[in-house]
């Protein structure tokens, strides 16, 4: 297919009993969001996020799908239109794109930024992952990897791991102990893994003690968590307790506790994981009216930021776009 079609793709609305499913088996617990400001406000940023916005605008027509904060209170979001980044202050909602991507056709999917300063970058149906220096906003390397769709992005010390929604592998950047950037591997997916014949693979995240990989398979029984062996490839089934994530896209994990974004769904189902990251218990759904198909998550202090793809409109160099922020669990 090309771009346009793989990446809208998702698009395809659930039906009615597949958008309920999911919150009837995390037990009903379906909440609509508390906005930051009314919620708990604990941690070393208590007194700093008090008024910051809740929600702020994108650049028309950007496209937004992957966003990634690291070590300073800025996002960054890639644009699914031509690849640029696009940095904005999470104290004032205001920003400007930082980095010019490669064009139409060569996405910027899904982000992770490393401590370094690094961007980690997939290229969706451009067929590659990128690094950029936030700072220069220069594209350091592209490595052409033949991906189908690279579609999001994990850090793990020795390496950045890479989904292909279309194709039963993984991609595996080796990482110096610098985090320099090294040769690209493919990882072959077997196991448990079931390989659909459309968009299968998409977010991916460590296991809490690190031992392992989880990623989004939306194909195996009706949507689920794989926990694959970062040495074999080899997947094994997450039991979620009969929860399933169809439209699991981005992955978070903070301590033990998973937040899945169930992106047409206008949802985040929140897992609670034991430390090999074998078996999940449902907590809780997290729903927000300002919620238009959000696709990824990342987190600051006791907020969850994510942006809204817009999955459901047909995009436009007029189209708006923005980001929201809602309380974490």
């Amino acid at each position: 297919m090309a771009f346009a079609d793989r990446s809208f793709a998702r698009r395809r609305l659930l039906t009615t009993a597949a958008a309920l499913g999911g919150a009837a088996l995390l037990g009903g617990t379906a909440h609509a969001a508390e906005t930051p400001e009314k919620g708990p406000q604990k941690g070393p940023q208590k007194g700093s996020q008090k008024h910051w916005p809740v929600q702020f605008p994108l650049p028309n027509g950007f496209q937004p799908e992957g966003i990634a904060i690291g070590s300073a209170p800025f996002a960054y979001f890639g644009s699914l239109a031509n690849g640029d980044i696009y940095r904005a202050s999470l104290a004032t909602g205001r920003g400007s794109v930082i980095s010019k991507g490669p064009g139409a056709g060569h996405p910027s999917v899904g982000l992770k930024i490393d401590r370094h300063g690094r961007l980690f970058v997939s290229g969706g149906a451009g067929g590659d992952l990128r690094t950029v220096d936030v700072r220069t906003g220069k594209i350091e390397k592209t490595y052409a990897v033949g991906g189908t769709f690279v579609n999001d992005v994990i850090l793990t010390p020795d390496a950045a791991w890479f989904t292909d929604s279309f194709a039963p592998r993984l991609y595996r950047l080796a990482l110096d102990r610098y985090g320099r950037p090294g040769a690209v591997r493919t990882v072959a997916l077997g196991g448990d893994w079931q390989q659909g014949t459309d968009f299968t693979a998409n977010g991916i995240e460590r296991t809490p003690d690190g031992s392992a990989l989880l990623v989004v398979n939306a194909f195996a029984d009706g949507g689920t968590l794989m926990r694959v062996d970062r040495r074999t490839g080899a997947a094994v089934a997450v039991d979620l307790g009969g929860a399933r994530i169809p439209n699991g896209d981005g992955l978070l994990l903070i301590g033990r506790t998973l937040y899945v974004v169930q992106q047409q769904q206008n949802a985040i189902d929140v897992f609670r994981l034991n430390s090999a990251g074998t078996k999940g218990t449902g907590i809780t759904r997290i729903t927000d009216p300002r919620f238009r198909i959000p696709t990824t998550a990342a987190a600051w202090g006791e907020r969850l930021y994510l942006p809204n793809a817009r999955f459901d409109v047909e995009p436009t160099p007029d189209t708006e776009y923005d980001a929201v922020a809602v309380s974490q669990v």
